[in-house]
């Protein structure tokens, strides 16, 4: 670490004049969003994240004789918490796998101890999500809304033609790389590349409070079968649920072991908790273990697990403990939205949505 971490306070946050209403806007495109999958499929399913290719538990041990800078939080002290995993692609319509997105892993770890955030009093489980890039394809509320209108505009139409355009997208995503770049607009538009999940590292992207002081966070391939799995190719052309297929393979016959770590914040210049789209400079602070993540073999997905996990749990960066509060516009304007998804979620099972 080439400095000191910077030690959170309540003013590192500065919310834009225009946040509110951007927010506003949001949570209502998002819920358009859950209304036109409802309306077109007669189920209430998540306005982002939709579609589940995998649905696992397992364990996160939290290491021992951590430095006290990372010593916080629920990683304070060594132990062991169930957790459930749940891998997912981005859109909030179920679309065929060979319109490549981003992918999402959600964790839930169970038995937190500590102060909670407002909204989730009584819980007892803490939640992180990440994308398999290091940063979020916009910087706050305002640009967020302005991409979530486009998505929406598209959402339950024509998936032939997303199919085709991915397939373009692909092809200039192949070329962009080809000449040592990388464009996470091109792969949210489709042009994601068609490689295993597995193999990918995930980021929280957003910054986190990390007790006294500021993170990120990311899951990291630990154990060699799925760091063999880095960038090797998964061909679901005509496969529409090709992914979810590759992960009870995987899983069948496969454990998978991960790296949960932390990126302190030593920089407010380079490293902005305002804008989410900087990538964090990894040789300024790199991302350092502070637990391992264990999934044993099992079955990856079934339609029971998916009545179970995909339509009455939550997963909510908003439901945790005060010590990792989320931070910056992106995170607050994530605040509404999921609270909306989750009314609009259990309002059709007439229970509440599990937490815990």
């Amino acid at each position: 670490m080439s400095s000191a971490p910077v030690k959170y306070s309540p003013s590192v946050e500065t919310p834009l004049e225009n946040e509110t209403a951007a927010i506003t806007g949001l949570r209502d495109t998002l819920h358009s969003i859950n209304e036109t999958t409802l309306r077109d499929g007669g189920h209430r399913l998540r306005s982002v994240h939709a579609k589940s290719h995998a649905l696992l538990s397992g364990e996160m041990e939290i290491l021992a004789n951590l430095p006290p800078a990372l010593a916080q939080g629920l990683f304070a002290k060594p132990g062991r918490h169930a957790v459930v995993m749940r891998i997912s692609t981005n859109p909030g319509d179920i679309l065929p796998d060979d319109v490549s997105l981003p992918r999402g892993m959600a964790l839930k770890v169970a038995d937190v101890e500590g102060d909670r955030l407002s909204g989730s009093e009584g819980q007892t489980t803490q939640d992180f999500l990440m994308v398999d890039g290091p940063a979020f394809g916009a910087a706050d509320a305002a640009a967020f809304l302005k991409t979530v209108k486009t998505v929406a505009k598209t959402t339950d139409k024509a998936p032939g033609a997303k199919q085709v355009f991915s397939a373009a997208m692909r092809g200039l995503e192949q070329v962009i790389e080809a000449f040592g770049g990388e464009s996470g607009t091109v792969k949210a538009l489709g042009g994601h590349p068609m490689t295993h999940p597995l193999g990918d590292a995930y980021f929280s992207q957003t910054a986190f409070r990390y007790g006294d002081f500021i993170a990120k966070f990311s899951l990291q391939p630990v154990s060699p079968e799925l760091i063999n799995l880095h960038q090797a190719p998964l061909d679901v052309r005509g496969k529409p649920n090709g992914l979810r297929d590759g992960m009870i393979e995987y899983f069948a016959t496969h454990e998978g072991e991960w790296d949960f770590c932390v990126q302190l914040c030593t920089d407010r210049e380079t490293m902005p908790i305002e804008d989410a789209s900087v990538v964090w400079p990894t040789d300024e602070c790199p991302y350092v273990p502070v637990a391992r993540v264990r999934i044993p073999r099992q079955s990856a997905w079934s339609q029971q697990l998916s009545g179970e996990i995909d339509e009455k749990v939550a997963f909510n960066p908003w439901q945790g403990l005060e010590a990792h509060r989320p931070l910056g516009s992106v995170n607050r304007a994530r605040q509404a939205s999921y609270e909306m998804s989750v009314d609009f979620r259990k309002a059709g099972y007439g229970c509440p949505m599990h937490h815990a």
